[in-house]
């Protein structure tokens, strides 16, 4: 049942959410010090999927399914240049474009799994995280 605000309709949505840390590194060209050399990080990938109505099991999809695909996508960047996964046209990595990753990455198993939306945070430190949030 949509929820109404004084702006509109609020669709309410069920959610469920894993989170898994990996270490990587990146460049950001152009910066200077630490940041414009190669540099590892300590990131946290967190993801929120959703969906408007629990499926027949009471669930928004199988948590299993998700940490599984959560492990198998850390795995290909745990210790690597991320480097490898920048996308044509962008200058770097940064926190934002490793989210948009996860998320293009991750959708067809959330999507499989019965998820209709995708919501990506990428924490580069304990404070900080760029993130990305769409359909599947």
């Amino acid at each position: 049942m949509p929820f109404l605000t004084t702006k509109g309709v609020l669709p309410v949505t069920c959610e469920v959410g894993l989170s898994r840390s990996v270490r990587a590194f990146h460049i950001m060209p152009g910066l200077p010090g630490p940041e414009g050399q190669l540099h590892d990080h300590d990131y946290r990938i967190e993801i929120v999927v959703d969906r408007e109505q629990l499926d027949d099991r009471g669930m928004v999809c199988d948590l299993d399914v998700l940490e599984a695909a959560l492990i198998e996508l850390t795995s290909r960047v745990e210790g690597r240049n991320l480097e490898e996964i920048r996308p044509a046209g962008a200058e770097a990595v940064t926190v934002e474009v490793f989210a948009r990753w996860v998320h293009d990455s991750l959708s067809p198993a959330v999507a499989a799994a019965g998820g209709e939306a995708l919501a990506v945070r990428v924490w580069e430190t304990p404070v900080a995280f760029g993130g990305y949030h769409a359909r599947c």
